[in-house]
Formats: C-alpha cells, structure tokens, sequence
C-alpha cells in the first residue's frame, strides 16, 4: 500500500508526461484534424461571404477546437484528458493564453489590412506548435510549426488572396494530423512487441 501512495505521488519525469499527454490526446492528432477543418471552413467563408466574416468564422471555429477534438479524441478511443499531476498540463493553458493575446493583435492587423490576417495567425499557430514539441515530446511539431510559420512568410509576401491563406492553413494541418495519427498508430503496434 505505501509503495502505491509513493508511486502516485511521486512527480512525473518529463518523458513520462509527455507519455501521458500523448497518450491521453492521441498525439495532437485529433487537434490537428479539427484545427485544420476549422482553417479550411474559414476559407470557404472568405470565399462565399467575405474576409472579414471569414476572420469571425476562425474565432468562433477556433473556440470549438478543444471540446470537439476532445469528443474526436474519445471517438478513437483515447481519454482526452491528461493525468491530474501532470506538469505539462500548465504548459498547455499557458500557450493557450499566449495564443489568445496574439488573437488580439491579429486582429488588429486585419483591420489595417485584411489580406494579413491569415498570414499573421500561420505565425500565431506555427510558434504555439513549437511548444507542443516539447508538451507532446515529438519533433514533428518543430517541423509542422515551421512549415506554418513560412506558409505564412511567403503568402505575405506574394500577397495571396485571404482564401488561398486560410486553406494553405487548413491543408497543412490537416496533412501533419494524418502523419502524426500514422506516427502514433505505428507506435502502438510496435510497443508490445518491444515490451
């Protein structure tokens, strides 16, 4: 009994949470796929409706992530929850926080100018990925944060349309969640084996 107490509060080593966050979140997968599906209605909102509408229909999509890639997360059989003690819980909230002070001043580069926005919120994105590097231990995030960061660099530079932004967005997220659902989908069926 007392080796039970110590072991539950003993603090996790960092690759132990990192463990329990992949575990618990597949990965980021379903975070991917949602975020992605969410950049990729905006995109057809700017198409159909407007940019401006479109800025709304990613703060309103975005604010849904969570609970939904939570639902999608338990759907693949997986908790959705990190364990209580876990550290690397507070990590998360934080980007979180840090994400949505950037939300403010992206908004404001789409009132000075429109075609910006989507450009300015692949960088927002891209930088909170690469703390998800270290939440999830997995380099991929380096790279799927990178890619996002320059997608943004270079459709601000050629000065694309805010449609063709937001689906760069959407289409590149939504690539990274397939390679990372493949990644863990992988890993589980070589861990017995290595057991």
């Amino acid at each position: 009994m007392q080796d039970t107490q110590t072991s539950v509060s003993a603090p996790l080593t960092v690759a132990a949470a990192q463990q329990d966050m992949r575990t618990a979140y597949l990965g980021g997968a379903p975070g991917l796929f949602v975020s992605g599906s969410v950049w990729t209605i905006a995109g057809i909102v700017c198409l159909w409706r407007s940019p401006q509408m479109a800025v709304w229909a990613l703060y309103v999509g975005g604010a849904l992530i969570h609970p939904v890639s939570a639902l999608l997360t338990r759907l693949l059989g997986r908790s959705g929850r990190h364990a209580a003690g876990n550290p690397l819980g507070m990590l998360a909230l934080a980007t979180t926080i840090w994400m949505i002070l950037a939300l403010v001043l992206a908004y404001g580069i789409s009132l000075w100018r429109i075609e910006l926005f989507f450009p300015a919120m692949l960088f927002v994105i891209g930088g909170r990925y690469l703390t998800f590097a270290t939440l999830f231990g997995t380099k991929l995030f380096w790279v799927c944060g990178a890619v996002l960061a320059l997608a943004g660099y270079e459709l601000a530079r050629l000065h694309a349309a805010p449609a063709t932004a937001a689906f760069a967005g959407g289409a590149i997220e939504i690539v990274f969640g397939i390679v990372m659902l493949a990644g863990m989908r992988r890993a589980a069926r070589t861990a017995p084996a290595s057991a």
